[in-house]
């Protein structure tokens, strides 16, 4: 049984170099997931991936159901997750095409359904979630990344918000004035809802775009894909080093 699951995000809804063995679809009580689980090798490992915006990429980051995705993994026997999310860079150096594995989040995101513990309980659930990434797998993917000669960020507050539009010059400004040096749509509640589960979580994010009023000019999808291409090759070597580490 795979212990370990990728969860792709924008520019990653296939894996590259993995043998797949097979999908399955799963049901679970919090509604239908992104997608089939597919099961697969990588880094000699059997591994399980699902992208969080479906195989077509057609699920808005507000529209993710990421209790079923969350749950269903788990029934799957993963007991670790590596998240990969595209982000805006905030701060200068975290440049587009740039990986950054952050330690912190802050969540500005509202209406998600973001907890599992709200009905039928014996008493209330509060997590501790003074630290929202698994240390111990951060700690591995940072190995990875530097055995594999990959420059990444290691210390970084990710700001989670709602879209799918991107943010204003001005909300930029307000993140940036909290501390955040990324801003992406889809960090929260999954970091949260792994926790509750019990999961090892943590998260790669590649830099797509210098988020709003950071750049030159407009932000273009174009643009946002040809620096993805760049990133997700990086992510693809350091997802290849680090599994065998788990």
């Amino acid at each position: 049984m795979a212990s370990i699951a990728i969860i792709g995000g924008t520019g990653l809804t296939s894996l590259q170099g993995l043998e797949i063995k097979g999908r399955e679809i799963m049901q679970s009580k919090y509604g239908e997931p992104s997608g089939p689980l597919t099961r697969g090798v990588l880094g000699g490992k059997d591994i399980l991936f699902l992208p969080r915006h479906g195989y077509g990429h057609t699920i808005p980051p507000h529209k993710i159901n990421y209790r079923a995705n969350i749950a269903v993994l788990k029934d799957a026997g993963a007991e670790h997750i590596i998240a990969v999310n595209a982000v805006g860079g905030i701060a200068a150096n975290m440049p587009p095409g740039s990986l950054v594995i952050q330690d912190q989040i802050i969540d500005y995101t509202w209406s998600r359904l973001a907890t599992y513990f709200e009905e039928g309980l014996d008493q209330v659930v509060h997590i501790d979630f003074t630290q929202p990434y698994c240390e111990s797998l951060r700690k591995k993917l940072i190995t990875a990344a530097s055995k594999s000669h990959l420059h990444v960020a290691t210390k970084a507050i990710y700001a989670a918000t709602q879209g799918p539009r991107l943010e204003t010059a001005a909300e930029v400004d307000r993140l940036e004035r909290d501390g955040c040096h990324i801003v992406g749509m889809t960090g929260m509640p999954e970091a949260a809802l792994a926790r509750e589960k019990g999961l090892c979580y943590a998260s790669i994010s590649i830099v797509a775009n210098m988020a709003a009023g950071r750049g030159e000019g407009e932000i273009t999808m174009e643009a946002i894909e040809h620096n993805l291409s760049t990133g997700v090759q990086n992510v693809l070597t350091l997802l290849e080093t680090v599994i065998p580490t788990i």
